[in-house]
C-alpha cells in the first residue's frame, strides 16, 4: 500500500515535469494577478468618447474601478445592469461591467463575451490576461506553470491556472491567444497543487 501511495503522489509531478515551461517564457509580474489593475491597459477595439469600469456598488463613488479621460462637458448617469461579468455572488458589489459613451449614447458591456468584444484585438499582456479570465483562467504567480507568458507578433502564449474542488486543486493550462481576433486555445497540463484543508471561500 505504501508503494502505491508513493507512486500516486509522484505521477502528477512526473507528468508536469514533462510539461516544463520553455526557457523563452517570462514570469508574469505579480501586480498583474490583481484584476482591477488590468483595466487601465485596455485599448478598446472601437473609439469611445469615454468609458468606465464599475461594480454594482450602490455607492457611486465606490462603484468606479477605472475611468478613462473624461471630457469636462460629458456626464454619464445610468443605472447599473442586473448582471455583469466576473460574477462572484448575488447582491451588491458582486459583478463588474463597462459603461461607455459612443456618439453621446451610453453602451453597456455586461457579460464575458461583451468584454471580449470591447477588448477586440489583443494589444498587450494585461488584455490577454483579462481575456483569459473570461474563460475562467487566472494568474498564480507562485508557479511558472501558472504565471508565465511569451508575446509574439500573432499570438500571446500564457501558462495560467484553474482552481476547483474542496480541498482546492489547481491545474496548469497552456493558452494560445490570437492577437488579431482574440480566439483562445488551451491545453491542460495537469495538477500542480493540491490543498490539504477545505476552504469554503475558495471552493465557491
Amino acid at each position: 500500500m505504501k508503494i502505491i501511495s508513493i507512486i500516486s503522489f509522484l505521477i502528477p509531478g512526473l507528468l508536469l515535469s514533462q510539461n516544463a515551461v520553455p526557457a523563452d517564457f517570462k514570469k508574469i509580474p505579480e501586480i498583474l494577478d490583481n484584476i482591477e489593475l488590468l483595466y487601465p491597459f485596455i485599448v478598446p477595439d472601437k473609439e469611445y468618447g469615454y468609458w468606465r469600469v464599475l461594480t454594482n456598488d450602490p455607492d457611486p463613488d465606490k462603484a468606479v474601478v477605472y475611468e478613462s479621460q473624461m471630457p469636462d462637458f460629458m456626464t454619464i448617469n445610468e443605472p447599473f445592469p442586473e448582471k455583469g461579468f466576473f460574477q462572484k455572488c448575488v447582491g451588491e458589489k458582486c459583478f463588474t461591467y463597462i459603461l461607455a459613451c459612443k456618439k453621446d449614447r451610453a453602451v453597456y458591456f455586461a457579460n464575458e463575451q461583451q468584454l471580449r468584444d470591447f477588448i477586440g484585438t489583443v494589444d498587450n499582456l494585461p488584455e490577454a490576461i483579462l481575456l483569459a479570465k473570461t474563460y475562467g483562467f487566472s494568474v498564480d504567480t507562485g508557479n511558472k506553470l501558472s504565471g508565465s507568458y511569451k508575446i509574439e507578433d500573432k499570438h500571446i502564449d500564457l501558462y495560467l491556472s484553474k482552481s476547483k474542488g474542496c480541498p482546492e486543486i489547481k491545474e496548469s493550462y497552456f493558452i494560445k491567444i490570437n492577437r488579431k481576433n482574440g480566439k483562445l486555445e488551451s491545453k491542460n497540463n495537469g495538477i500542480y497543487f493540491k490543498g490539504e484543508n477545505c476552504n469554503e471561500a475558495v471552493s465557491q
